[in-house]
């Protein structure tokens, strides 16, 4: 089933990454470069960011490619957990001292158009290797960069005064190629912790308009993707756009749940947070 997802959003994906790409390099040319697009990072720096990600990415899809700029990167790449990406992104951020917008916004092009070029002829699934050892489907890189622009376009477009929109198809591409995909071919070492694992089995049934119903199960402490069916303690309906911001820290579960953009019912639901302590992303 999830090699005909994939399959299915291929071209989705791939015009979604263009698409996004595009608006994001035009949106670095129309704002300050030296605004605060988060607490931490300017625009500039939100921007090379974003480039150190599709440098990497471009490098991962085309093997034979040439290596990316960014080295540092690929030597922490292997040990890197969702409560360590802050220190890996620091480093990049140290390490590609390109800050102009005009350059920053070619690169992101560049790189994007060399992710399409490579991919290409190649199977939406085939895996590869991402970070903490972990593996993930062609489409779910490309559909993973298409969600940081998305992010990170909205942190520029709500510092300075500017539109920035979200299609939730588009949104939901990280959620199912993604999320989704790194769970099912292995997430490594992802999401270790030094906590002690909670025991037993909760499972959570995500549907929204946009994806394929899809059950994700924390047993033990080990995440697993199955189909829909009988023995689920959470049902979650959400809207794309405010379950991608709830993850990233960037929406509260509270204002997204008043503003029914996610729903929980079920016979468990206040299982939930558990499951989210567990299934993290960086914010």
């Amino acid at each position: 089933m999830e090699t005909a997802v994939y399959s299915a959003r291929w071209l989705a994906v791939r015009r979604a990454i263009g698409e996004v790409g595009d608006r994001f390099a035009d949106l670095l040319l129309a704002v300050p470069p030296h605004a605060m697009a988060t607490a931490d990072w300017t625009v500039a720096d939100t921007a090379a960011h974003v480039v150190a990600i599709s440098e990497s990415y471009a490098a991962m899809l085309d093997p034979a490619g040439p290596a990316p700029p960014v080295s540092a990167l690929h030597d922490m790449m292997g040990d890197v957990t969702v409560d360590t990406v802050a220190d890996l992104n620091e480093v990049a951020l140290r390490d590609l001292a390109e800050r102009d917008p005009r350059a920053l916004a070619d690169r992101l092009r560049a790189d994007i158009a060399a992710m399409l070029r490579a991919t290409a002829g190649t199977d939406p699934g085939r895996p590869i290797d991402w970070l903490g050892g972990s593996r993930v489907p062609a489409a779910g890189v490309l559909a993973h960069l298409v969600n940081e622009m998305q992010i990170h376009g909205r942190d520029i477009a709500r510092a300075t005064g500017t539109r920035w929109e979200v299609s939730a198809a588009d949104a939901a591409l990280f959620f199912e190629l993604f999320l989704l995909g790194v769970t099912r071919y292995g997430y490594g070492r992802l999401l270790d912790w030094d906590r002690l694992e909670r025991r037993g089995r909760i499972a959570v049934e995500f549907r929204s308009r946009h994806t394929e119903p899809a059950v994700m199960v924390l047993t033990d402490g080990r995440v697993t993707v199955e189909k829909p069916g009988p023995n689920v303690d959470v049902k979650l309906h959400f809207d794309p756009v405010a379950l991608n911001l709830v993850l990233f820290g960037r929406l509260s579960r509270t204002r997204a749940a008043l503003t029914g953009r996610i729903m929980v019912w079920g016979r468990r639901p206040w299982l939930l947070p558990a499951f989210l302590r567990k299934v993290r992303l960086p914010s």
